[in-house]
């Protein structure tokens, strides 16, 4: 067992440059997966798939990827199952199932700019509950980089004065915030001493459950088509989109996406990840012709300017916290 550090302090004790250099690797390429999901699914649902099929299949195909190599990385470890089971549990429901159940009901009565940029609170969502939960108070430069998102990130979505709110689906939008939440500080919680392949295959698991029971009670409507799927300027088949989704966006996404929580802690990973906004935008243009406009662009560079700042005031935190933490146990 570990002794309980703050985020900052944790990584500090465990990691160096290579460390947190890795783990910038490891979110760019979980935010560029899970950002390539939107173009994909709605080249999907332009064919007739309903929300809650298209993302019920993602789940199962990544749940059924992830299997194997999860069951290989519990070798030796399977008597820390029943430990971490809870957290295991919480992540499929929340993070995973939630998060998009929530977020496809908030855009029923939403726009999807703004549910999108409701869920994507969930960076100071993260820095409200280290601070309030575990008495992580924020730095200056860990607020300044989160106001700076944000308003980096209401540029990127197109975000304008004057947009009508419905109250239900700001509700849904919240909880959508919630489960992306969840997700951050879950997945970058080593005391969950299980390895990131079998947090995610099986968060998964849990979350395809989920899903595919409110699509049984009729919660989720589940509605599948076999026609054609137009990407950019090529037609493909409906299964290569579907494997996409499933390989891609959802196992790449979240395998990715635990190891640099685990190597950033849940306050950096959770800004890193704002990038999959800015490339679900690059992915818009290039598969589905939806250019972005200049105040996107400038947009963009307050997002990367906002994770630079909280970047910075993460390593403060981890100064003055100082190196007396525990180490985590090898393979934790």
């Amino acid at each position: 067992m570990t002794t309980y550090a703050p985020d900052g302090a944790r990584r500090s004790s465990t990691s160096g440059s290579g460390h947190t250099s890795s783990g910038l690797v490891f979110a760019l390429v979980s935010a560029a997966a899970f950002g390539l999901s939107g173009s994909l699914a709605r080249g999907l649902l332009d064919t007739g798939w309903s929300a809650g099929a298209a993302a019920t299949i993602r789940m199962g195909v990544a749940a059924l990827v992830v299997a194997v190599p999860a069951a290989l990385a519990m070798r030796g470890r399977w008597h820390r199952a029943r430990a971490a089971g809870p957290a295991v549990v919480v992540y499929g429901i929340l993070a995973v199932a939630g998060a998009q159940l929530c977020f496809f009901y908030a855009v029923q009565t939403l726009q999807v700019g703004v549910a999108l940029l409701i869920e994507y609170m969930a960076p100071v969502a993260v820095v409200l509950f280290l601070w309030v939960a575990r008495g992580e108070r924020p730095g200056r430069l860990t607020v300044a980089g989160a106001v700076v998102a944000m308003g980096g990130l209401a540029l990127v979505l197109g975000v304008v004065s004057g947009v009508s709110l419905d109250g239900i689906g700001v509700l849904w939008a919240l909880g959508a915030t919630v489960g992306a939440a969840t997700y951050f500080l879950v997945s970058a919680d080593d005391r969950v001493a299980v390895p990131p392949l079998a947090l995610a295959g099986g968060g998964l698991l849990v979350g395809t459950a989920v899903l595919g029971l409110g699509g049984l009670v009729g919660v989720l409507p589940m509605t599948a088509s076999t026609r054609d799927v137009a990407l950019g300027d090529a037609t493909v088949d409906w299964w290569v989109p579907v494997l996409l989704l499933g390989v891609v966006t959802a196992a790449l996404a979240y395998v990715t996406g635990i190891a640099a929580g685990r190597r950033l802690g849940s306050r950096v990973a959770s800004f890193v990840a704002l990038s999959e906004v800015l490339l679900a935008v690059v992915f818009a243009w290039l598969l589905l012709g939806e250019l972005p406009g200049p105040a996107q662009l400038v947009g963009g560079a307050l997002v990367l300017a906002g994770v630079v700042l909280v970047k910075l005031g993460e390593r403060g935190v981890a100064t003055a916290a100082g190196p007396t933490v525990e180490p985590v146990p090898p393979g934790a």
